[in-house]
């Protein structure tokens, strides 16, 4: 069985919910001791807090809270005798066991195509919060073991990518993905809109560019058949508006504040 900090991990770098279900307070006899542990998830479970009706029962209330988005500490009871009420078999222990479950927040995704200048400041500040993300670039080279030793040093989870149709990787990205286009080549940067865009739970798809660049791409987009509708969820420009500047360390602080604006707008 995985131990829940492995649990906690995999979750955390699939960018998923799940809550962490913790014994705080043993009266009489239990199975397991304060500060036992259980990670679970929509689907996974890892670690455990006993075993039997009691570990069946929080994981289910667990599942309960998370398809319900509960953001809040619940603290629930379990009487480990004949007489407790049961659903999934008796615990006959004698004791009384109280139990912590916390919901760890599902992390947002964020996937940077292009590895320039823009995309590697922007990866930078990205890595020093609290994400998963992706950087991908369909040129070899461009991301190295010296950017992943950088990227490394912060508390989010990094993937790199060097894919020659960087476009396959948007199929992967799970529901609510941010996604930021800016390789070096227009054509590609339209394939990444594209591609974007067929996926309807995207979080939310800028491109850098000009005016002009996005004038261009609206109506070859709109030749591909997407609506009007479907072409705004792209922001092109991207970055805070009123912040100005062409270094490409300014763009990418732009651009990740403002990304830091989409993040507070979709928490609950």
């Amino acid at each position: 069985m995985m131990d829940w900090i492995s649990g906690i991990t995999r979750a955390r770098a699939a960018g998923t919910a799940g809550i962490l279900a913790t014994i705080i307070d043993v009266r009489g006899h239990s199975p397991r001791e304060v500060g036992a542990k259980m990670f679970i998830g929509a689907e996974t479970a890892s670690g455990s807090v006993g075993g039997g009706n009691m570990e069946a029962t929080i994981t289910e209330q667990a599942r309960t809270m998370l398809r319900d988005g509960a953001d809040t500490v619940v603290e629930t009871e379990f009487g480990l005798n004949e007489h407790a009420q049961v659903a999934y078999g008796t615990q006959c222990c004698g004791g009384t066991v109280r139990v912590l479950l916390e919901p760890i927040g599902r992390r947002p995704t964020v996937a940077i195509f292009g590895a320039g200048h823009v995309g590697k400041e922007l990866a930078r500040i990205l890595s020093r919060t609290d994400v998963t993300l992706h950087l991908a670039d369909s040129r070899r080279g461009m991301v190295d073991e010296t950017l992943a030793e950088c990227l490394e040093a912060g508390p989010a989870t990094v993937h790199l990518h060097t894919l020659p149709a960087p476009e396959t990787l948007m199929a992967a990205l799970p529901a609510d993905a941010h996604v930021l286009i800016l390789t070096h080549d227009h054509a590609e940067d339209l394939i990444l809109c594209d591609a974007a865009l067929r996926r309807e739970s995207i979080g939310s798809i800028g491109v850098i560019g000009s005016s002009a660049k996005w004038s261009r791409f609206r109506m070859k987009l709109a030749a591909e058949g997407h609506s009007e509708s479907a072409i705004e969820r792209i922001q092109c420009p991207i970055g805070v508006p009123d912040l100005t500047g062409k270094h490409p360390a300014v763009i990418a602080i732009s651009v990740a504040a403002d990304l830091m604006r989409v993040f507070q707008k979709a928490t609950p």
